[in-house]
């Protein structure tokens, strides 16, 4: 059984959940930046070597030739999306748990903890898919050399032009077939793992920034050990050229079975896995310390 604490403020869930965010893009941009660039680098010509050899490669290549800037192209989609979509997740997740209490201090179990969390990502598609669009069409555009998009604004008003609302929210389905069971996995194992971290006798509120840092970073791995393949392939479709996969990620999927094989769906793994635990870490820690100076500042909001 898990122990949460009740009840929820959607206010409180609201800022505290968007610094959060913000929290966990600035300390994760720069390697998501080399995951979609290893994600969509094109396929080399025989006898020619990839344009990436692997994770440090990208990242070298990427600081020498672009400096610090180009390790957070594209973060202005995210930074901008990120307080509502985080602040929706959590809110999210609050609100499953609610939903499927019988009394306002009945502990859920952590199924229950799991689908509350894949309740929030449902949630989040909304505000996350064309962000994530946006982002991964300025990441790659820096690596192409190509200057199609001035910034995230000027992206999201061409790509608006040329497909209207369709082309902005271009990977919906992909984006919820990632973000749905993972962060089901997210917030279920930063529970669990919250809950064994906790001393006997103490209480989970009590738990040092030590330990949040741990059980938030150990929580953003196993979200992205289930969200890596369906990210390969929404990573691929949200960058390809209008028309390129008729049929979604079916076509997306074939391609890179049939040309590079079922490792391809695991394609920026070292980059996920180095940038998943320091920036959910930092995302759960900016979390509860705004939580508790909410609580401080205005316990009855």
């Amino acid at each position: 059984m898990a122990e949460q604490p009740q009840p929820i403020s959607p206010v409180k869930n609201f800022f505290a959940g968007g610094f959060g965010g913000v929290c966990l893009v600035f300390v994760g941009h720069p390697l998501d930046t080399i995951k979609v660039r290893l994600q969509t680098q094109p396929k080399p010509q025989p006898g020619q070597p990839s344009l990436y050899s692997g994770t440090f490669d990208c990242f070298r290549k990427t600081l020498v030739g672009e400096g610090v800037r180009g390790l957070y192209r594209g973060m202005a989609a995210p930074i901008i999306g990120v307080t509502p979509m985080f602040a929706v997740c959590f809110f999210g997740f609050g609100l499953g748990k609610r939903l499927q209490q019988r009394k306002p201090d009945d502990v859920l179990t952590y199924p229950q903890l799991f689908a509350a969390g894949m309740l929030s990502g449902v949630f989040t598609t909304v505000i996350m898919a064309p962000g994530e669009r946006i982002k991964c069409l300025l990441q790659i555009q820096a690596a192409t050399g190509e200057t199609k998009y001035s910034g995230s604004l000027d992206c999201a008003k061409q790509l608006y032009r040329e497909a209207g609302i369709r082309g902005v929210y271009k990977g919906t389905v992909l984006t919820l077939m990632r973000d749905v069971p993972a962060s089901g996995m997210y917030f279920m194992t930063y529970e669990w793992l919250k809950n064994i971290l906790t001393p006997e006798g103490k209480s989970v509120n009590e738990l040092s920034a030590a330990r949040i840092l741990f059980a938030g970073g150990l929580a953003g791995i196993f979200n992205w050990a289930v969200a890596i393949p369906p990210d390969v392939l929404k990573s691929r479709f949200q960058t390809a050229p209008p028309g390129k996969y008729p049929n979604g990620f079916r076509d997306v999927l074939r391609e890179l079975i049939r040309e590079e094989g079922v490792a391809s769906l695991y394609k920026g793994f070292t980059a996920v896995m180095i940038r998943a635990f320091p920036a959910n870490a930092a995302c759960f820690l900016g979390f509860e310390i705004a939580m508790k100076f909410l609580n401080w500042v205005a316990p009855g909001l």
